[in-house]
């Protein structure tokens, strides 16, 4: 089990994702989002060449990074002072999972960029992300990770989408020292 500020202590785990936006909008689109919707590659954030050859409108940035002991030095320090997120419901300023499965922070940043914002209001009616993202809406953190960890379509989806990525993925149980989170603009355009 891993000591890292942003893995969880949990018996189930994912194969990781690769970094790879086939990866991503092919795992989306299995569970629910319109092929208009997708992720591409930015090559940088601060260089306006490379800006301008990103697609518009950008709804989220989905961004991996390597986990060192100065980040999770300070990531413990600054969740000490934090009270726990309870919220739930429609009046919620985001929907936020918590994540409990090993090595699915991928997944995690995934979720948060498709589930808040514009891209909210383009999941297919119907499909598993719909579904998934109705259900979750009214319950609180915990009842809502449970409800990730029990997702059968979920599993199954990020599974399948593991698969296509461009080199070998690690084993499940495997130790990754690289960690995604999701920037999400919210519907105020902020």
């Amino acid at each position: 089990m891993s000591s890292h500020a942003d893995v969880p202590n949990s018996k189930k785990a994912f194969v990781p994702l690769e970094n790879n936006p086939e990866v991503m909008s092919h795992l989306v689109h299995q569970l629910g989002l319109p092929p208009t919707l997708g992720f591409t590659d930015v090559f940088s954030i601060d260089e306006p060449d490379l800006l301008a050859i990103v697609p518009r409108p950008s709804h989220a940035l989905l961004l991996v990074f390597p986990v060192s002991k100065t980040y999770e030095s300070s990531r413990v320090a600054e969740d000490s002072n934090l009270s726990e997120y309870t919220g739930s419901g429609p009046g919620e300023p985001v929907m936020w999972f918590k994540q409990t499965i090993r090595n699915a922070c991928g997944l995690i940043g995934l979720l948060h960029s498709v589930s808040n914002g514009e891209p909210r209001k383009a999941v297919i009616p119907g499909s598993d992300l719909d579904s998934l993202l109705k259900e979750a809406e009214g319950l609180e953190p915990v009842p809502r990770a449970d409800l990730l960890y029990d997702s059968k379509a979920l599993e199954s989806a990020h599974a399948d989408a593991a698969k296509l990525g461009d080199t070998q993925a690690p084993e499940a149980e495997s130790e990754v020292d690289l960690h995604f989170v999701a920037f999400v603009k919210g519907l105020d355009g902020r």
